[in-house]
């Protein structure tokens, strides 16, 4: 069931940002990174990507970096939030049962799930996908937007 998850999680990143994708409304130059950074608190950053901005309400996807040794808490999520590691470990413990998840490794929580989200030495950084893609808003009005 896992690597079944995992290998669609991975099908819908690849389709999504495929040749389908939309121009970014705000054009960059070269070099630029696409979407919109926020600073939590204990120092995880966010870029949004794809959100109600330009997708619409129905998905959000970002790239969250983690830093080393940080450990979010116990959290809940109101979508589901679906993690691709890029870099780095995570360990992704979800109502209280540890997975530890290494780069071309995914994992996901469903509400009404508990989720944690630990790091070591080296941090971790992975693309997220929210379904429905309100919860990135939800988040980033918590965190400080980056100029």
């Amino acid at each position: 069931m896992t690597r079944t998850f995992a290998m669609t999680s991975t099908i819908v990143l690849c389709l999504t940002m495929a040749g389908t994708a939309q121009p970014d409304p705000m054009p960059r130059g070269k070099g630029e990174q696409q979407g919109t950074v926020y600073r939590a608190p204990g120092g995880t950053t966010l870029r949004l990507m794809l959100d109600e901005s330009n997708v619409g309400s129905e998905v959000s996807l970002g790239e969250m970096t983690f830093p080393p040794n940080s450990d979010s808490g116990d959290h809940q999520h109101g979508a589901i939030e679906i993690f691709y590691v890029i870099s780095g470990e995570l360990n992704h413990i979800v109502n209280g049962k540890s997975q530890i998840l290494t780069p071309g490794m995914a994992g996901y929580v469903k509400p009404p799930d508990k989720v944690r989200h630990k790091t070591g030495p080296a941090g971790a950084k992975v693309v997220v996908v929210w379904v429905p893609g309100q919860e990135a808003a939800r988040i980033a009005a918590r965190w400080k937007r980056e100029p």
